[in-house]
């Protein structure tokens, strides 16, 4: 077992997040069994931290309820890092979110990561039901509730606070990241100083990553938890044998966000699916257009393209999300990009 985290070339963490994908023809149980699986093999190989993300109402996702996951994830790993990528935050009440986890924090001690987002991982409808409430014109109070979370965690709401007299059990403060796709995400984090991660993977097309990270470098404000910028990006990345058997994988995560984005919901399709796929062509533009977001090819085509992004974006972090139908196909990739920075032997 790997006791350093893997890194690339130049020293930039390398950190997995899996949305427990249900692939055509498997189960949610199969998805959840495969995600731990690939948990169990980052920790092996060396990768700094393993993410579940918080959706709702797709088909093709069964990581809905990421401290549940974790849990398990928890029980079946010991050094790797744990946490979200992430939890939804108006979704829930702050406390649930502290008490649930402040006990993932007593139950793994120095393991538990909490990444923040303010989207509901879902449709309008979907996040009515969660939230039962839905103003878009009222105010936005992600960075209020934050602070709420940072007082149950902590336990030190002033004396005056209605809040002050509940006691969370247990009140373990956690590591937090803030989540974000936009200016808004890259301004609270720099202003609460934390660890800020840009979804390049899915927001990254027309610049959007490079403004929102050099946006947030420029407003960083030093905390108690963090002296400097943590800047970090999602990337989209998938290692095969050859190229060509790379783009054949990826083509089944791309059609199945086409799919996703107009608004049919299912199951991640297969690679012979994707590839007889009849693709308009509008869809093909987006396929392309999503393209030039990802990182897709041989072992040393991907560390090349992971390379290119940490010198371009200058982040810290990369977390690596591979869109791919079954789980052979991301142990493959997971095993590739490892042993490209020559972390570890090839999977016996």
């Amino acid at each position: 077992m790997s006791t350093s985290s893997l890194t690339t070339t130049a020293g930039v963490r390398l950190s997995v997040l899996d949305l427990a994908g249900v692939g055509v023809g498997s189960s949610v149980s199969d998805a959840l069994a495969a995600t731990t699986t690939l948990a169990v093999r980052a920790e092996q190989l060396g990768y700094h931290r393993f993410w579940v993300a918080e959706h709702h109402g797709m088909p093709a996702v069964a990581s809905a309820a990421p401290a549940v996951l974790l849990a398990h994830l928890g029980a079946r790993t010991s050094t790797i890092r744990i946490g979200s990528g992430g939890v939804m935050l108006p979704n829930h009440a702050p406390m649930v979110v502290a008490e649930q986890f402040g006990t993932l924090a007593a139950l793994y001690p120095g393991r538990i990561d909490l990444g923040l987002g303010r989207a509901p991982g879902s449709d309008q409808l979907t996040a009515y039901a969660l939230r039962r409430r839905m103003d878009p014109s009222g105010p936005d109070d992600f960075g209020d509730q934050i602070a709420e979370l940072v007082h149950f965690m902590q336990a030190d709401f002033p004396a005056d606070h209605p809040f002050s007299t509940i006691r969370t059990t247990p009140a373990i403060p956690v590591p937090l990241y803030i989540l974000g796709s936009s200016d808004y995400g890259a301004r609270l984090a720099a202003r609460l100083g934390l660890p800020y991660a840009f979804a390049h993977h899915f927001a990254g097309a027309g610049g959007n990553t490079g403004a929102a990270l050099e946006l947030y470098r420029s407003q960083f404000r030093p905390s108690d938890v963090l002296a400097e910028p943590y800047p970090m990006i999602g990337v989209s990345a998938l290692a095969a044998d050859t190229e060509d058997e790379a783009r054949y994988q990826a083509r089944a995560g791309a059609l199945s966000m086409l799919l996703l984005r107009s608004g049919r919901l299912q199951e991640i399709p297969t690679p012979e699916q994707a590839a007889a796929y009849p693709y308009s062509a509008a869809e093909s533009d987006l396929l392309r257009a999503m393209g030039r977001t990802e990182v897709v090819g041989s072992a040393e085509q991907v560390a090349d393209g992971l390379d290119e992004l940490a010198e371009r974006f200058g982040v810290r972090e990369l977390i690596i999300s591979t869109r791919a139908h079954g789980l052979d196909a991301k142990l493959r990739s997971m095993d590739l990009i490892a042993q490209a920075y020559a972390a570890v032997p090839a999977a016996g």
